[in-house]
């Protein structure tokens, strides 16, 4: 047997980096169609190069029930931001929020220099963050990401979904 090769990366370039694992639960047969009609949208709007998408991994949570996503490195939140606000992120969050497709979506962002942030939609047990973390309304100060991670700065553009009709 060999010796283990031991390696570690040096991010010193990536001093902003933003890691977003996202996943889609089925709740409902429904939602094997739902989940299944994301993955050409996934691929092509990761075959579009988003500035600031440094990699795009597809990951399977769990077969029984249903439960794919991603894991995506950007180089920074501005850009995770500009992109989820833009289409066609924009389009697909207006319309998983008038009608979720028997799936539940949800994601969790973890910063470089520091902060974490989640949101869970229509995910009827706790996952990840909120199975030790009290879960709450995301409304006022917790209804976006920027907000939830206490940011200053206004954000590129309007929310896709305004609060009073999420």
């Amino acid at each position: 047997m060999g010796a283990t090769s031991r390696k570690t990366v040096d991010l010193s370039q990536y001093p902003d980096l933003v890691v977003i694992y996202l996943g889609m639960r089925v709740n409902a047969l429904t939602g094997i169609k739902t989940l299944f009609g994301f993955g050409p949208k996934i691929s092509n709007a990761v075959a579009a190069k988003p500035d600031g998408l440094l990699l795009h991994e597809p990951i399977i949570y769990s077969l029984f029930p249903l439960h794919a996503g991603m894991r995506q490195y950007w180089r920074d939140f501005q850009s995770l931001e500009s992109w989820s606000r833009s289409e066609p992120h924009k389009i697909w969050w207006q319309s998983f929020l008038r009608d979720s497709g028997g799936t539940g979506f949800w994601h969790e962002t973890y910063f470089m220099r520091g902060g974490i942030e989640a949101i869970y939609d229509d995910v009827p047990v706790p996952i990840g963050l909120s199975r030790f973390a009290s879960a709450i309304p995301a409304r006022g100060a917790m209804f976006s990401a920027r907000k939830r991670l206490k940011l200053e700065g206004e954000p590129p553009s309007p929310p896709p979904v305004p609060e009073e009709t999420a």
